[in-house]
């Protein structure tokens, strides 16, 4: 019994590792049943140019606890408004609205 054999032995049934991970067929077309994505970020849908520096209780909804500033994928910001976003929180921060740190 050469190698091979003996790793597909260990397989058993299975065949590739693939099927119990996703469910086999079923997980493709529950999958596909999931909501469907938010295409815009928060500051598009309002059509705001302008992310105001002084609107504290927006700017620490895209914080940490800890202070720092989250990603666009985890905030849901496009890459324009993730820029004005972090050039607020900045701002904030040097005319101590927004801690540095916590």
């Amino acid at each position: 019994m050469d190698y091979n054999e003996r790793r597909n032995d260990r397989r058993g049934d299975r065949g590739d590792r693939g099927e119990r991970r996703n469910g086999g067929e079923m997980g493709d077309a529950s999958r596909k049943l999931s909501a469907p994505q938010q295409t815009q970020c928060r500051f598009c849908r309002r059509q705001e140019r302008y992310v105001d520096y002084k609107d504290i209780e927006t700017l620490q909804k895209l914080l940490t606890h800890r202070g720092k500033i989250y990603s666009r994928k985890r905030s849901g910001n496009c890459a324009g408004c993730q820029r004005k976003v972090k050039r607020a929180i900045k701002r904030a921060r040097f005319m101590a609205l927004l801690p540095f740190t916590a």
